[in-house]
């Protein structure tokens, strides 16, 4: 794995592309020349739920990774040009993002809901993230190894601040900040499916009709940051993103004179309504 210079989530996405194509095929892909490929990844195209564009990537470059493993060296594959529909992405309003925020029972899920908004976390940075990761002294949360293995920082905020210590003194977290059990009962990272089932839980006891998770969430953090004055080139390393055009796809404004990063919570309980 290490030698692959792959991530875990990156290899696990191309297995998961290539035997959906293995099955297709009753074949390894390995074995099938370019003209299979790309009729197959024109066939996934024209099915009424279309994939992702992601997923035709994951399955061309895993290709390309299962060529190189394999010695394969006569054989290469090229994504070809697929036209997706731009579709703008769902966010939450600031009323549904206060709504949600204020139904969980648990101090827990209310603070995994908060951090997947006011930082703007994917979801596996949520669950990887240990105890000396959040500096609440500076009010920064020291993401490890997100997306494409970069590290970044973002600004905590005070009503995160009050809420973890609380949590912390309250739960005494082992190892990661957010816990889950194992069938014996020991504490052990907190799982996907446990966020899901947060998300999904809060989201109809809130009453809330849109289909929220937590990519959503990144979204509305992205959004409303936007709306709230910061400046797309500070969104774009708060979301730890390589390429400027993929932060451009929230709003596209004039740019902006940079400003030191803020926290969406503070200014969202600004004015209480």
């Amino acid at each position: 794995m290490e030698l692959s210079g792959k991530s875990q989530s990156t290899l696990s996405n191309y297995a998961r592309c290539l035997a959906t194509m293995a099955l297709h095929f009753n074949c390894s892909p390995i074995e099938l020349d370019e003209e299979q490929v790309l009729d197959y990844l024109h066939h996934l195209k024209t099915q009424s739920k279309t994939p992702s564009s992601s997923y035709f990537k994951h399955t061309v470059y895993g290709l390309r990774f299962a060529y190189k493993v394999t010695g394969i060296t006569q054989k290469n594959v090229f994504l070809p040009s697929l036209k997706f529909p731009k579709k703008l992405p769902v966010v939450l309003s600031y009323q549904e993002i206060k709504r949600l925020l204020k139904t969980p029972q648990l101090l827990k899920h209310r603070l995994i809901l908060a951090m997947l908004y006011a930082c703007g976390l994917r979801r596996f940075e949520l669950l990887n993230i240990k105890l000396p990761d959040v500096d609440l002294d500076r009010k920064m949360l020291h993401i490890r190894e997100g997306k494409g293995r970069k590290d970044r920082y973002v600004p905590l905020g005070n009503h995160l601040v009050r809420g973890l210590k609380t949590y912390i003194n309250a739960e005494c977290p082992y190892v990661w900040l957010f816990n889950g059990k194992n069938n014996l009962g020991q504490l052990q990272q907190f799982s996907e499916t446990g966020v899901q089932w947060v998300i999904k839980e809060t989201v109809k006891r809130a009453g809330i009709k849109k289909h929220v998770t937590s990519h959503i969430l990144r979204h509305t953090y992205a959004t409303h940051l936007l709306e709230m004055g910061l400046d797309i080139m500070s969104l774009k390393e708060l979301l730890g993103h390589t390429d400027i055009r993929t932060t451009l796809i929230y709003l596209h404004i004039a740019q902006m004179g940079r400003e030191r990063v803020f926290c969406p919570l503070d200014k969202l309980y600004q004015s209480r309504q």
